[in-house]
């Protein structure tokens, strides 16, 4: 097309398999734990008010917050 510079895609190398992938895996499933483990003691901070304007009670957020670590509700 006139006026358009061409670009390479590239594709990301799909894992082999192995104990590094395993690592990797292991890496990431502990820092979404982590990050589920942040947001709910952040959302536990939140005021009345805040919560009010989010549309969740404080019951909301302690059923919330006593929720396994493990417990992702997006499941990744």
């Amino acid at each position: 097309m006139k006026g358009q510079k061409g670009f390479v895609l590239i594709h990301p190398q799909p894992h082999h398999g192995g104990f590094s992938h395993l690592i990797h895996d292991a890496i990431q499933q502990l820092a979404r734990w982590r990050q589920l483990h942040a947001q709910r003691m952040e959302l536990a901070r939140l005021s009345d008010a805040a919560l009010h304007d989010i549309g969740m009670s404080r019951a909301d957020v302690w059923q919330e917050v006593e929720r396994p670590f493990w417990d992702d509700p997006l499941k990744k």
